[in-house]
């Protein structure tokens, strides 16, 4: 049936649109854990510590990051609200349309010949060329950000064997249309003409294989002259220096274009546009941009796929699957761009690194697809070429696919030339290139920021995900190869939400409430961090020191902890099994959840706050698709890698040597008597959490202590961490433990006793000094006497007649301890005490294992030097004190005498001149008698 005949009452889609099931039930059950955080955010706020109790900051540090990850919760369950599931018609599409089917530019884009090998990208290349289509009406543009000859030679040789390999895939419907997944899959035989033209096909692979394997080994071209295209490389050129290189290498308006069966050839272009040192280069965005103005003067397809040059195609039926979106009658003008999913194709069984990202594939997703559609992901992406070019949507506007734009190439040397200024690297300035055309720049994600502004300019996007992928492409298969992606992809995140075209403003209004929370579960990835890290570390310090900071197990505010904690585990499992996944692979999903949020985030989130202060500059980093043979056969058996000196390796060793260290720690104060079923009671989500990170860390202990293999955790790692354990033990242990020491300075007149409340096992050091009596015209050397007694009434301590005295007691009872002080002058005297309880000193009690035992010893050692410090500090400041007031004693006493013998020998002078002159007075009557 053609389109022209076709009327508005006879209008048949060209795609479908199922609402998933149960979506009720999974709104109640959401609902339901909804009700239970807003409790753990009652409970916390009603029972915040007072300001003297212990664990009051690391509470309210607690309630910030309960209310965070509520928050953040809240936004994932906006896109499981509303699921919905897209299925086309392929054989509509062929019926209506196949005469007036678009042209279609493929895109696929390399930067590093070493990191991106070029025997992968030309089997992507292949892949494309290769597509079930009109060969006359597709054209594939690889451009090399790279510069490489070794990728031009790569392509050129691919150029030769696509001659061949395409009518054999035609012949015989081969499935995947990459030659080298397709001799990997173990194809069907179908007779003896099959066997043999797949001998035949097979050994022109290899060929080409050890052509472009040899080149890259020698790292030079061996034979150079033939092709003209070598001589656009000499010995100036390098990967950020040399000019424009543009070689029509197949040119399919050309007669003479043919493959082995006389059919078209699909036209293939190769690109490296002009990189100078002095000019920023955007990096892929720029390379699109690049493509885009240079396939519109040779082949001007108006739709657009680009693919990474990893990402193979799987489908070759995938074009029409796009085109039933765009050209739907009715609703095809609305889709800006078909996204497909990226899925790879060496996931091991149990998807050791997550690779999969199996919620966001098989569920997140589909639930953007309800409110405006996907994200613009950069690879496996069908676009509108008028919409690259700064379209803006409207409903009385509507893109006619069907209509050809015919561009005759004529001589291939002169349109070569002509088209090189279009990808120089000064073209685009002073132009809307990088703004309001083509991809943005600005941001190491530039595909999500071009895809979020072409739905805030009223396009909508869509997800399909049909059962066979439509492409397939190579996962990292080390740790760091993904955390370092991820990395990157959290960084970019970031920056859009800190960027004028933040969802969370420029899309406001703009698109569906919706997706605006859909976009925001990507751009706060990495802010996750704080809270994270907040709960990787301050329950697990604060269990060491028996501090609690959840509610006890027979408190009702412990249910919903534990509601929340349960029910939201089961259902991340259960979404992970019933998208394919096996339970081994949603634990993989779960540490590779702790280790991105805690190393790769982090470092994205402190990146981004730097770049933003002008104090760095990101830079955007190529993930490596190439591993030694070694490293690729412990990922086939699940076995992480790590063997690398990455700080990403430190912070993740580090946070798991804590709440070992912490989780050791309260075993040992078990073996020392303390009550299980107290512990159990007060602390028990504490230790549940603790223990949790250590069972998860189980590979990454094996890897620090006991492998023997290049892919264990190399010693510096291990040592830097183990320093980092040590110093913050020391620093947040140690140092927040002084703050239970207890002082006062009182006057006793006969008998005071004063009460302190003291943990089993805890080392109680205590001090007092007299510091002055009442009496003026006393002051005893005699002292005071001190009684310490146990919570049992026992007898610690006697001290008799002391005017100062510092000593410690290990406390064999848990309890309130008594310390009695009698005066036995009669004058009222005024005593300095001080009295400290250290709460995990555990003396011969060290952890047994040969690395913490030593990191124990230590931390014990300086905790007594610190207290001692501490006494020795408070200690002389009461003893000056007192020598003070003994001197300031002394000197007046001395004062007064001195003032009472002066008065004394005035008035002894005063009554002897009296006396005498009575004396000589009573002489003087006498003789004149």
């Amino acid at each position: 049936m053609g389109s022209g005949g076709t009327g508005k009452s006879e209008y048949i889609p060209l795609f479908e649109t199922e609402k998933a099931k149960g979506r009720i039930v999974h709104r109640l059950f959401a609902t339901s854990i909804f009700v239970g955080i807003i409790l753990i955010w009652i409970y916390r706020a009603s029972h915040i510590p007072r300001s003297q109790e212990d664990g009051r900051w690391a509470w309210i540090g607690m309630f910030g990051a309960e209310i965070w990850f509520g928050l953040y919760w809240f936004i994932t369950q906006s896109v499981r609200w509303s699921l919905v599931y897209r299925r086309t018609f392929t054989d509509r599409l062929s019926r209506r349309f196949e005469n007036e089917l678009p042209k279609v530019d493929i895109f696929v884009c390399t930067a590093d010949p070493a990191v991106e090998p070029p025997i992968m990208v030309i089997n992507t290349v292949l892949s494309v060329m290769a597509y079930d289509y009109p060969t006359e009406k597709l054209s594939v543009y690889l451009s090399d950000d790279g510069g490489s000859e070794l990728t031009f030679h790569a392509l050129l040789e691919a150029s030769y064997f696509s001659k061949h390999w395409l009518p054999y895939c035609k012949k015989y419907k081969v499935e995947p249309r990459s030659p080298a997944a397709y001799f990997e899959s173990d194809p069907r035989i179908l007779d003896a003409n099959h066997t043999k033209d797949f001998a035949s096909i097979k050994k022109l692979y290899e060929q080409l294989e050890n052509k472009v394997l040899l080149a890259n080994k020698l790292g030079q071209i061996p034979d150079k002259s033939e092709h003209k295209g070598f001589a656009m490389w000499d010995s100036s050129s390098s990967r950020g220096n040399h000019d424009t290189i543009l070689q029509i290498l197949v040119n399919g308006s050309d007669p003479e274009a043919r493959d082995v069966a006389g059919c078209k050839l699909p036209t293939l272009v190769y690109l490296a546009r002009e990189k100078r040192p002095e000019h920023f280069h955007n990096f892929k965005a720029g390379a699109m941009n690049a493509l885009i103005r240079v396939s519109s003067e040779i082949s001007n397809g108006p739709v657009i796929l680009n693919v990474d040059c990893d990402m193979y195609s799987n489908d070759s039926q995938s074009i029409r699957d796009a085109l039933c979106f765009l050209m739907d009658e009715e609703k095809g003008h609305e889709f800006a761009y078909v996204q497909f999913p990226q899925i790879f194709k060496n996931i091991t069984k149990n998807d050791l690194y997550a690779n999969s990202m199996t919620a966001g594939r098989e569920v997140e997703f589909h639930g953007l697809d309800a409110f405006g559609g996907p994200p613009y992901i950069g690879s496996g992406c069908f676009q509108r070429r008028e919409i690259l070019s700064g379209r803006k949507y409207s409903k009385c506007y509507k893109i006619d696919l069907k209509t050809q734009n015919e561009c005759k190439m004529g001589n291939v040397h002169e349109l070569e030339e002509r088209l090189k200024s279009l990808a120089s690297c000064t073209y685009e300035q002073n132009t809307e290139w990088g703004h309001e055309m083509g991809l943005k720049y600005g941001c190491p994600v530039e595909d999500v920021i071009t895809g979020l502004s072409i739905q805030c300019q009223g396009w909508k996007s869509v997800y399909p995900n049909p059962e066979r992928p439509a492409f397939l492409g190579v996962a990292g298969t080390t740790l760091d190869q993904i955390l370092v992606q991820q990395k990157r992809w959290s960084e970019g995140d970031l920056q859009i939400l800190l960027s004028k075209y933040s969802p969370a403003w420029y899309g406001l209004g703009r698109i569906h409430i919706g997706l605006t929370m859909g976009y925001l579960i990507y751009c706060l990835w990495s802010p996750n961090c704080v809270a994270v890290l907040y709960y990787s570390i301050i329950p697990s310090l604060h269990l060491l020191k028996g501090i609690p900071l959840f509610p006890q197990v027979s408190s009702v505010w412990f249910l919903p902890f534990a509601y929340v904690i349960i029910a939201e585990h089961i259902y991340s499992a259960v979404e992970f099994l019933l998208s394919g996944g096996t339970f081994l692979g949603w634990w993989n999903e779960q540490r590779m959840w702790l280790y991105k949020r805690t190393s790769s985030y982090l470092l994205a989130f402190v990146d981004t706050i730097l770049k933003l202060l002008g104090f760095s500059d990101l830079k955007f980093v190529i993930s490596s698709k190439v591993s030694d043979e070694d490293a690729s056969k412990r990922y086939g058996e699940e076995i992480l890698e790590f063997g690398t000196t990455s700080p990403m390796f430190i912070i993740i060793s580090t946070l798991a040597l804590l709440n070992l260290f912490c989780l050791t720690g309260i075993l040992m104060k078990l073996k020392a008597n303390l009550s299980l079923s107290f512990l159990w009671e007060t602390m028990a989500l504490q230790i549940l959490l603790c223990g949790a990170f250590i069972v998860i860390n189980l590979p990454l202990f094996d890897a620090l202590f006991f492998r023997k293999d290049n892919g264990r955790m190399p010693s510096s790692v291990t040592s830097k961490s183990m320093m980092k354990i040590w110093w913050w033990v020391v620093t947040v242990v140690l140092v927040s433990s002084l703050g239970s020491c207890f002082g006062i300075r009182f006057v006793i007149d006969r008998e005071e006793c004063i009460s302190h409340k003291v943990e089993y096992g805890a080392t109680v050091h205590y001090s007092f000094v007299v510091i002055k009596s009442d009496g003026s015209w006393h002051f005893s050397h005699e002292g005071v006497d001190l009684v310490v007694k146990g919570p049992t009434g026992e007898q610690v301590h006697d001290f008799r007649d002391k005017t100062s005295e510092k000593d410690e007691f290990v406390a064999y009872h848990e309890g309130v301890y008594k310390f009695c002080f009698t005066n036995k002058s009669p004058y009222h005297e005024t005593i300095d005490f001080d009295v400290q309880a250290g709460h995990f000193v555990f003396h011969d009690e060290h952890a047994k294992d040969e690395h913490f035992k030593p990191l124990f010893e230590h931390i014990s050692k300086l905790e007594e030097a610190l207290y001692n410090i501490q006494f020795e500090q408070h200690w002389l400041e009461a003893q000056t004190e007192r020598q003070a007031i003994v001197n300031e004693g002394m000197g007046k006493r001395v004062m007064h005498k001195a003032m009472y013998e002066s008065l004394a020998l005035i008035a002894a002078s005063v009554l002897q001149v009296y006396l005498l002159r009575r004396l000589f007075d009573r002489k003087l009557g006498i003789s004149r008698v």
